[in-house]
């Protein structure tokens, strides 16, 4: 059985684009510009300085904002900022921080905002199972919370938020983990938005912070180095050793999103398309291909279903391994099917999944 890396829909660490991996091959022998390998280049010298540098500035224009907001590249993934967020904002404060809890990352967040303030559940999907999202007319937004949390796009259940949350006189605190640069977000309205890397931007390794400067001076001062945003942005992101490897291979993926897509809303077009084709092919064969979640919640990033039974999607999952494809499995947490359209994954490989699922649906006689 031979996986195809073109076909790997996997909900991460996901697919990198093709000339993203041909460069970053080529650079841990050598990078063009110094001679050295990536994997050898002290995180002190001129040249990484320089990756950083480039990095917030492309950073900065796929999302339209200015040098109001510092652009860090931290560690820990979005895990170490379900911490980082509340210690910085919610400690030794009265009132509570809204938090919706739509899914299986967004459920991490809740105990990690607790240990250090008070937290208000503005809305949960449990016990729908996250089938959904809220509506606006089930959220009353607080006007005294020290901000507003949420997920944008739940990876697990395959829901996305295709609106703007919240009120513009709280601060909006976003984990944009698995869309993030996927789409235009509207960033000038957010106080901080947070990724790791491995689904749209780069190997697993780097979280890149996008913060407001206001936000960032205004966070509580009693915090260790480490885990204070103040201490990252007076250090340019190189305050420890840094993932020099993963950092710059999250400077390429912008580089090819500026240079090979034509930035955030060129990608949204094609992740739209993308999305299209296996939503489409679903709801035609809806007593087949059983999505698990509501039509207008459903995240253009991870496609999430299930077959008529367990044993149909075992078979599924055994015949689509051996035509090459990958990561297909859904998550621990709800079983099933889910396809990751990452940024990276092309049109023409979700084409490839489109048909081997509609020949699986015509042989299997439903």
């Amino acid at each position: 059985m031979e996986l195809d890396n073109a076909l790997n829909f996997s909900g991460g660490p996901g697919v990198l684009p093709e000339s993203v991996l041909t460069q970053t091959q080529e650079a841990i022998f050598r990078v063009p510009e110094t001679g050295l390998s990536v994997l050898g280049i002290s995180h002190r010298s001129d040249w990484f300085a320089a990756v950083v540098a480039e990095l917030e500035t492309n950073i900065r224009q796929l999302l339209d904002v200015g040098t109001d907001y510092q652009v860090l590249l931290l560690q820990g993934g979005a895990t170490q900022q379900f911490s980082m967020v509340p210690m910085a904002l919610l400690r030794n404060s009265e009132t509570a921080a809204d938090y919706l809890h739509t899914g299986y990352w967004s459920g991490k967040a809740l105990p990690e905002a607790r240990r250090e303030g008070p937290v208000r559940l503005l809305w949960s999907g449990e016990a729908t199972e996250f089938r959904r999202l809220p509506d606006e007319a089930e959220l009353e937004y607080a006007a005294s919370a020290p901000y507003l949390h949420y997920v944008s796009n739940e990876t697990v259940e395959g829901l996305q938020f295709h609106r703007l949350l919240g009120r513009d006189d709280v601060p909006r605190i976003c984990d944009m983990s698995s869309d993030f640069l996927s789409r235009p977000c509207e960033a000038e309205r957010f106080e901080l938005i947070y990724a790791h890397a491995q689904k749209n931007i780069g190997p697993a390794g780097v979280t890149v912070v996008v913060a407001r400067n206001s936000l960032i001076e205004r966070a509580n001062h009693d915090l260790p180095g480490f885990l204070d945003y103040r201490t990252h942005a007076q250090a340019h992101s190189i305050y420890n050793t840094p993932p020099v490897f993963a950092i710059y291979v999250v400077l390429l993926v912008t580089r090819w999103l500026l240079g090979e897509i034509g930035g955030v809303s060129a990608m949204a077009r094609i992740n739209q398309s993308k999305a299209a084709l296996l939503y489409g092919l679903m709801d035609v064969h809806p007593e087949f291909y059983r999505s698990r979640v509501r039509a207008q919640d459903r995240s253009l990033m991870n496609v999430t279903f299930n077959l008529p039974t367990p044993e149909l999607e075992q078979e599924f999952l055994a015949l689509a391994s051996e035509a090459g494809f990958s990561g297909l499995g859904g998550h621990r947490s709800v079983g099933g099917i889910r396809a990751s359209l990452y940024n990276a994954m092309t049109l023409q490989s979700v084409e490839h999944l489109a048909n081997f699922m509609a020949d699986f649906q015509r042989k299997s006689g439903y």
